[in-house]
């Protein structure tokens, strides 16, 4: 599991969220082109017909999926899975290999959907999108005012599990992946494995900034450099290059020059300063 092959996390997200949104809100649907349907689940065959005509109110994010409003009462709801992305290009510009599905917009541009592991989904949800299965059982937003140091503490008492697992719970808290869980936990000088029963009020206070201040951060920087992830109109991130210890197994700590370690925690690699994590 290496930096550059991750799937896209919160702020890649974001990230696409806040590119995609000039070109796209205010913008009616004229078609839909599906070269291949067959993603995480199959792309409906009804969904050009549902979609047609509709025009794109707002698009908003939920954890890792990006919702698109089409009014009346109905989402388009995307994941880019492990290895997706989506750009704004021309509507006859010659797709790509993995370019499976085309949005097509009354501005003679297209949303196109590119995914080499087909791990993505594009699904359709009639009234109130947070109903649908995918998302009715998220967590808070790690951004928004129901997530500090109080909830993080409430929701580990009486867990023995590592608390690095309890962050990246979706259940508990959306868009904490590995990279960011990683980064914050060294932010707040916890080591992962603690166990998340055993952590005190004051630290899960810190913990709740770090994660803040880091997925701020990497919104900022456009999101972590990953090899399938680019900017809606091409642009990479460049939060990578400000890493303290994700894909730093074996170099110096920038804060204390110990060594960085590599450890496995629920089958994730897991990188930590031995000396700053307590």
């Amino acid at each position: 599991e290496c930096r550059l092959c991750l799937m896209p996390e919160l702020p890649e997200v974001e990230t696409t969220l806040r590119g995609l949104r000039p070109h796209l809100e205010g913008r009616a649907i004229t078609g839909l082109r599906v070269r291949n349907g067959a993603l995480r689940w199959p792309v409906a065959p009804d969904l050009a017909s549902r979609i047609g005509g509709r025009r794109v109110s707002a698009l908003s994010r939920r954890g890792k999926y990006l919702l698109l409003h089409l009014p009346p009462g109905g989402t388009l709801l995307l994941h880019l899975g492990m290895s997706g992305s989506l750009r704004v290009v021309p509507a006859e510009l010659p797709p790509r290999k993995h370019d499976h599905v085309d949005l097509l917009l009354d501005s003679a541009r297209a949303l196109r959907f590119h995914d080499p592991r087909r791990f993505g989904c594009i699904l359709w949800q009639p009234g109130n999108p947070n109903s649908h299965p995918l998302l009715a059982r998220l967590g808070p937003e790690p951004l928004g005012s129901e997530f500090d140091g109080d909830y993080l503490r409430r929701r580990s008492r009486g867990r023995r599990g590592a608390v690095k697992n309890l962050i990246m719970d979706s259940h508990i808290v959306v868009g904490v992946g590995n990279i960011y869980a990683c980064e914050s936990l060294f932010a707040a000088g916890i080591h992962p494995a603690r166990p998340a029963g055993r952590i005190s009020a004051q630290r899960y206070h810190r913990l709740a900034t770090a994660i803040r201040a880091v997925l701020q951060a990497a919104i900022e920087a456009g999101g972590t450099t990953l090899r399938d992830f680019t900017g809606a109109e091409g642009r990479p991130g460049y939060f990578a290059r400000q890493l303290a210890v994700y894909g730093r197994a074996g170099e110096a700590c920038n804060r204390c020059g110990s060594t960085i370690r590599l450890i496995r925690l629920g089958q994730r690699a897991t990188y930590y300063c031995p000396r700053c994590q307590r």
